[in-house]
């Protein structure tokens, strides 16, 4: 059984649930330093939970920027998201039983 996913990475994810998004956005989404969303965008995807696409060479000319990478979830990456949310949720009630009978 695959170990859980961990609270960054759930970020990441949910930070790409709603619609593609490149590295650096995703920084922004998520609030946690490059040094950690770079790594773990590798690891997501070589787990198959996210797939990557590099846009295309003309419209970042264009722009007059390097081309961006943008990430999606895979249908794997969306159950692992919510079983890690799930897994969170009732870890928090938990840690606080007196929401035990609150549902999310």
């Amino acid at each position: 059984m695959p170990r859980p996913l961990g609270v960054s990475s759930l970020r990441i994810l949910a930070a790409v649930r709603d619609g593609d998004a490149y590295g650096l956005e995703i920084v922004a989404r998520t609030g946690l330093p490059s040094g950690t969303v770079y790594p773990t965008l590798g690891r997501l995807q070589r787990s198959g939970l996210l797939r990557s696409r590099w846009e295309d060479a003309a419209l970042a000319g264009e722009e007059g920027r390097p081309r961006r990478r943008y990430y999606e979830l895979t249908a794997d990456g969306t159950e692992a998201l919510a079983r890690g949310i799930a897994r969170i949720r009732e870890t928090a009630l938990q840690l606080d039983p007196r929401r035990a009978g609150e549902t999310g």
